[in-house]
C-alpha cells in the first residue's frame, strides 16, 4: 500500500478491534519483529486503518519506549482506532491466547512430571539456550555494530555477572544511558522527524499517565517493603520488570530471573521450562509473566497470581504509550534522547549475554545430549530459519526420548 492509498477515516468499535486482534493473537508466531509485520499487513494493507507513514511512526515510537514493542504497537493501533476501549480490546485479544496456553502449561506441567530431571523439561531448557543465543546474536548485530557499543555491551555483561540481582540490572541500564550520552553519536541509526501520526490523546491525559507511571514505580517498592503483602510484592516485581525492559522480547528474561528466581519465588527449573514453553505459543513473550504468576511459590499464585502478574507487567507499557503519543514528534528529534537510547540498547545486549550464561546455559546444558539438542536447535533457528515454536516442540520431544 502506498502513501496515497485511501485510509479509512471512520472511528471503529472496540468489538471490531477485539475480533481482528484475537485472530492475530492466535496466529502471530515468530516474536516481535514478525508481529509488527503481521500488524502492517492487517492494519495498513488489508483494513486500511493507517497509512504506511502513520504506522511506521507508531512502530518507531514503540521501539523507543521500554516494554514489549509489538504489544505497544497493538495498543497504539487500538487507541487510534477506537479510543481507550479499543486500546484495552487490542491488548486483551492479542495477549489472552498465549497467556491462557501458558497458564494451562503451568497447571499441566506437574501432572506431566515437571522435575529437574524430566526428559521433556530438559529438552525445553536446552531449546531455551538456543533461542536466547539466537536472539542475542541478532540483537548484537543490530544494536552493537561498532566498537563503542560493543564495549558498552561487554561491560554491561561483566557488571551484570558481577553484581547479580535487580541492583545490577538497574545499574547496567543507567550506566548504558550515561555512556551513550557521553560517548555515542546518533549517526545513521538516529530517528528522524516524521509526520503522519494521528494523535488521539490529550496532553493532560498524557501527563497524567506519565506521572502515574513514575508514581507506581516508586510506590510499589515502598508498599511492598512496608506491608510484606504478597499481592503488592507481585505487583512490584512484575511492574518493575515491565517498566525497565528496553528492547522487549527476550530482554525481559534477565530482569524476571532477578525478580523471581534470585528471590526464591520460582524454582530455576520451572522458570526455564516455562520460558521454553513460551517460545511455542503465539503472541507476546511477556505473557511468560502469567506462567510465573501461576507457579510462584508464595501467594498469590495459581490463576489469581497469573492475572496479577500479567496486568502488572503490561501496565507500564500502556501508561507509556498514552503518555508519549502527543510528544513523540518532538522527542524523537532530540539528539540527547537518541544517544541515551543507543547506549541503553547496547547495555541490554550485555544483560542478555549475562542471562545466556546464568541461568540459561548453566541450567539448560547439563550433559552431552542436552548440548547436542541445543546445537541442533540453534542451527535450525539460525541456518534453517525454522519457527521458534517448532524448534521448541521438537526439542521437548527429543528430550523426552533421549534424556
Amino acid at each position: 500500500m502506498s502513501r496515497t492509498d485511501p485510509v479509512s477515516e471512520r472511528q471503529g468499535s472496540a468489538w471490531e478491534v477485539f475480533r481482528i486482534f484475537l485472530v492475530l493473537g492466535l496466529t502471530s508466531f515468530g516474536g516481535p519483529v514478525a508481529h509488527i509485520g503481521y500488524f502492517r499487513d492487517a492494519f495498513v494493507a488489508k483494513h486500511r486503518w493507517l497509512s504506511d507513514r502513520a504506522y511506521a511512526d507508531i512502530v518507531a515510537l514503540c521501539q523507543f519506549l521500554p516494554g514489549p514493542a509489538s504489544s505497544q504497537v497493538g495498543m497504539a493501533v487500538g487507541l487510534q482506532r477506537a479510543g481507550y476501549a479499543g486500546m484495552l480490546a487490542a491488548w486483551t485479544a492479542f495477549t489472552l491466547p498465549s497467556a491462557l496456553l501458558l497458564v494451562a502449561f503451568a497447571y499441566g506441567a506437574e501432572a506431566l512430571g515437571m522435575s529437574a530431571d524430566a526428559g521433556w523439561v530438559q529438552g525445553l531448557k536446552a531449546a531455551a539456550v538456543a533461542v536466547v543465543a539466537h536472539a542475542l546474536l541478532g540483537m548484537a548485530r543490530s544494536l552493537t555494530p561498532d566498537r563503542e557499543r560493543a564495549t558498552i555491551a561487554v561491560a554491561g555483561m561483566i557488571l551484570a555477572l558481577t553484581v547479580p540481582g535487580v541492583a545490577g540490572q538497574l545499574t547496567v541500564i543507567v550506566l548504558g544511558a550515561a555512556a551513550g550520552l557521553l560517548w555515542l553519536r546518533p549517526g545513521d541509526s538516529a530517528l528522524t522527524e516524521a509526520d503522519g501520526l494521528p494523535v488521539s490523546v490529550s496532553r493532560r491525559a498524557a501527563l497524567f499517565c506519565l506521572a502515574l507511571f513514575f508514581l507506581l514505580l516508586l510506590l510499589f517498592p515502598l508498599l511492598a517493603g512496608a506491608t510484606g503483602d504478597g499481592i503488592v510484592q507481585t505487583l512490584d516485581r512484575f511492574y518493575r520488570a515491565g517498566a525497565l525492559v528496553f528492547g522487549g522480547g527476550h530482554v525481559v528474561l534477565p530482569l524476571l530471573q532477578a525478580e523471581v528466581v534470585s528471590t526464591g519465588w520460582v524454582e530455576r527449573e520451572a522458570f526455564l521450562a516455562g520460558y521454553g514453553a513460551a517460545q511455542a505459543v503465539p503472541g507476546p513473550l511477556f505473557t511468560f509473566a502469567a506462567y510465573l504468576g501461576t507457579v510462584q511459590i508464595q501467594a498469590p499464585n495459581g490463576l489469581f497470581g497469573a492475572v496479577v502478574a500479567l496486568l502488572a507487567i503490561f501496565l507500564p507499557s500502556a501508561l507509556l504509550v498514552v503518555a508519549a503519543l502527543p510528544f513523540w514528534a518532538r522527542l524523537r528529534g532530540a539528539p540527547k534522547a537518541q544517544k541515551a537510547l543507543l547506549g541503553i540498547n547496547a547495555a541490554v545486549v550485555g544483560l542478555l549475554a549475562a542471562a545466556l550464561y546464568d541461568p540459561v546455559f548453566t541450567t539448560g546444558v547439563i550433559s552431552p545430549t542436552s548440548m547436542a539438542i541445543t546445537a541442533a536447535a540453534f542451527v535450525a533457528l539460525a541456518a534453517w530459519r525454522a519457527p521458534a515454536w517448532t524448534v521448541v516442540i521438537a526439542a521437548g520431544l527429543l528430550g523426552f526420548a533421549l534424556l
